[in-house]
């Protein structure tokens, strides 16, 4: 069969070693089903690689071969990382110690060490990981190797990110630096595409646009080197840039749709995690609370520990767009079980979460604190998860109690997280409310115009903020702030979330406007009569006007006396600003089905 097919193309590869299998020539055989891994590693078939790199694995054990095992498990290390199988990743990484006692080179051991390292840092498990990266670096220090060195900076780099402290930043982007400057040096393409990744991450605080710019040279170069798991982390991370500045999830789909094609579990549970927030911060909550149940189950059975926080996270800020503070609670429990203290998604538990929750309670004060424990929490240990509330709701909360001006809103304004779309939405709010304080009305209702477009996507942060600032709107004159109480009193009626719904209440009978009772039928009303303040019967009314019916003809299909319809259609002329019957009825037009 080799005589006839010397290259052992296709199938071919993985025949010929189960024959040498069957005939006794472990090694051969070994050599064979790694070779076979490896290819359909290249190929995007991830699992199908576990399993023939498996084989090879213990094939070689049998041999004695320690060279090319450790060549397998180079390679098979980090598959089974991306499958999610950890146990058996960790279990492999025993035999590390047994290998040391071989003719393998002091750097092909380091770089074993390296591997290991990389599926801690996967799993979550960044203590095990500085073990290892330690390990590693002691090892080169016997002998010293600089492509060997790349490898340990780039997963050393990973972990300093996962690791508590003041300079983790600083540190992770040192450290890809200096792998990336190596890894070109000694043509590790693979390394190359790591490091670009994690500097894609940390320039995301500076400049979305350098992020992706780093982010499609990675991707380039693992399409280049046909490096399926590269081009997937890269595709992931660019979807997630997408997500952040425009709210847009169909590049992290198709990430998603690659990821599930090629068998990694990792990259499309990490993707899950991020698909429930962004179902909680559109107000999707039936779709986030089934998915966020269903990707729970599965990311805490395969011990999954970034996933696993970062999903508690998405549930916790799901009960507490609610107001729900007993739900809340236990998924914050849940997070901090999960070894959350520290991580990299603690400051999003705060802010959106625990200030969301004192905000549907209507404790603006306890918001301000929570927000102020994020700013403390984020100095002491930076995250790269910038929507906790620093560069978004806090904003707003600051400019409205009178603790953050011109200046300080500009200043966020003008950072990359600040422009990223969940937290534009309040910084433009900030803006309307400075403008409308400094005597500029018109300005602040175009300010207020634009918030509104950015928060379209996010139903509840859109009613919060209008709920928030509205009497300050009144007070000095400008925007539309008994409308915008309307519609923020209907859409937390709606999503039963009562102290906002009374405080909006309230603010509209200090206002002087009245407030309408819900009755049967109101959510029928289009939002923008409902603004409005009109009527279920009203708007029974004003759907037979595009008819041009008189008030007898609109009295008996409506079962109401003629005068009844006449003080109707004086009260829509009113609220609608149409003076004249024939002008509503031309209105009424736009809203007939």
């Amino acid at each position: 069969m080799q005589a006839l097919h010397p290259e052992l193309e296709g199938d071919w590869c993985q025949l010929a070693a189960g024959l040498r299998s069957e005939e006794g020539d472990v090694t051969e055989a070994g050599r064979l089903f790694a070779e076979a891994g490896r290819r359909a590693l290249a190929a995007g078939a991830i699992s199908s690689a576990v399993t023939l790199l498996s084989r090879a694995e213990r094939l070689l054990a049998d041999s004695g071969d320690a060279v090319r095992r450790a060549e397998v498990l180079e390679t098979l290390l980090p598959a089974l990382a991306e499958t999610g199988d950890f146990g058996r990743a960790f279990s492999l990484a025993r035999e590390l110690n047994a290998l040391a006692g071989t003719d393998l080179t002091v750097s092909r051991l380091a770089v074993l060490h390296t591997r290991l390292a990389k599926v801690a840092h996967t799993a979550g498990r960044w203590e095990d990981g500085n073990r290892a990266v330690a390990h590693a670096r002691a090892l080169l220090r016997r002998s010293p190797d600089e492509r060997a060195g790349a490898l340990v900076d780039v997963a050393a780099a990973y972990l300093a990110l996962d690791t508590p402290g003041p300079d983790c930043t600083q540190q992770a982007e040192k450290l890809a630096r200096s792998a990336l400057q190596a890894a070109e040096r000694h043509a590790l393409p693979s390394a190359v595409c790591q490091a670009w990744e994690l500097l894609a991450t940390l320039a995301r605080e500076r400049d979305f646009d350098e992020s992706t710019g780093l982010l499609e040279s990675a991707l380039l170069t693992a399409e280049q080197h046909r490096l399926p798991l590269q081009r997937m982390y890269a595709l992931t991370r660019i979807g997630g840039n997408n997500w952040l500045t425009d709210g847009s999830t169909g590049p992290l789909l198709a990430a998603r749709d690659e990821a599930l094609r090629v068998g990694s579990a990792t990259i499309v549970h990490t993707i899950d995690g991020i698909l429930v927030l962004d179902a909680v911060l559109r107000a999707d909550f039936g779709a986030a609370r089934r998915a966020g149940d269903e990707c729970l189950a599965v990311v805490q059975r395969l011990r999954l520990a970034p996933a696993s926080r970062y999903v508690l996270m998405a549930q916790a800020a799901l009960a507490a767009h609610q107001g729900d503070r007993a739900a809340m609670e236990r998924a914050l429990a849940a997070f901090a079980d999960w070894d959350g203290s520290g991580s990299q998604e603690e400051p999003l538990t705060i802010g959106l979460a625990r200030a969301f929750c004192a905000l549907m309670e209507e404790d603006r004060t306890g918001a301000v604190r929570a927000l102020r424990d994020v700013a403390d929490l984020e100095h002491a240990n930076p995250s790269t998860y910038y929507l906790s509330g620093r560069y978004g709701i806090g904003v707003l909360l600051d400019v409205l109690a009178g603790d953050a001006g011109r200046a300080e809103q500009e200043e966020i304004a003008a950072t990359a997280p600040g422009r990223m779309r969940w937290n534009r939405q309040f910084v433009l709010f900030a803006d309307a409310v400075l403008l409308g304080r400094e005597g500029r009305a018109a300005e602040a209702g175009e300010a207020a115009a634009e918030a509104l477009r950015a928060a379209e996507p996010y139903p509840t942060a859109l009613h919060l903020a209008l709920r928030l600032l509205s009497e300050d709107a009144h007070a000095h004159g400008w925007g539309e702030p008994v409308a915008w109480l309307r519609r923020a009193e209907h859409h937390f009626h709606q999503t039963s979330v009562p102290a906002v719904t009374n405080a909006c209440r309230a603010a509209l009978r200090r206002l002087g406007a009245p407030v309408h009772q819900h009755r049967s039928g109101s959510s029928r009303i289009p939002e923008q009569l409902r603004a409005l303040g009109v009527t279920v019967r009203e708007y029974e009314v004003f759907q037979l006007l595009p008819e041009r019916l008189g008030n007898k003809e609109i009295a008996d299909r409506l079962y109401i006396s003629p005068r009844t319809v006449e003080k109707h259609i004086a009260s829509l002329g009113s609220k609608t600003g149409r003076s004249s019957r024939a002008a509503l009825c031309e209105f009424s037009v736009a809203f007939a089905p």
